[in-house]
């Protein structure tokens, strides 16, 4: 089983990109279970989302507390949480946020990507709001997921011009993380 622990702030659309991670793993002929946990309900407070992913179908339905990836939607909640808590080992944390983002210290097998998915967003939605390029991330990061599965989960889910901008971020997260394994 594989488990993605999403740290976002309520109204940055960490359900939607749960929501699409699964979808997108389904696609794929495995079992996810996406699952949102809340505490204050406000927009802005601090929540998770979860994916839970198996080739079987998943029964536990707690918290992920040892996650095999993390999703960093909004890079300000490392100052108060230490949302790499419990990453496996040889874990995977894609993170929201420009170049010059302090990391807290790692195990020398976890990787991390930083992506500046809110200029990615910005850029292609016309709104910061980076999860598609995230999940696109995720995916070169990964190998979990392919790229065509997860244009046709975006475009499934959105239309229009938010449907054409989504999918344009899923590709630049792709091709940036991509382009940063082979330098």
């Amino acid at each position: 089983m594989k488990e993605i622990r999403i740290h976002a702030r309520a109204g940055q659309g960490a359900i939607t990109t749960a929501s699409l991670l699964g979808f997108s793993y389904f696609n794929e002929g495995k079992y996810p279970y996406a699952f949102p946990n809340f505490g204050a309900a406000r927009m802005g407070a601090p929540m998770n989302a979860f994916v839970r992913v198996d080739d079987r179908p998943v029964r536990l339905r707690s918290q992920i507390y040892e996650p095999d990836y993390v999703i960093i939607v909004d890079p300000t909640l490392m100052r108060g949480f230490n949302c790499f808590s419990g990453l496996q080992s040889d874990g995977i944390a894609i993170i929201n946020g420009r170049e010059d983002l302090e990391l807290p210290k790692l195990k020398a097998s976890q990787k991390v990507f930083v992506v500046n998915a809110n200029d990615i967003a910005l850029r292609n939605i016309g709104r910061p709001l980076g999860n598609t390029a995230l999940i696109g991330a995720f995916a070169a990061a990964t190998g979990e997921l392919k790229l065509d599965n997860l244009i046709e989960v975006v475009g499934n889910r959105f239309s229009g011009k938010a449907q054409e901008g989504n999918i344009k971020s899923v590709r630049e997260g792709f091709e940036f993380v991509k382009n940063n394994l082979k330098g």
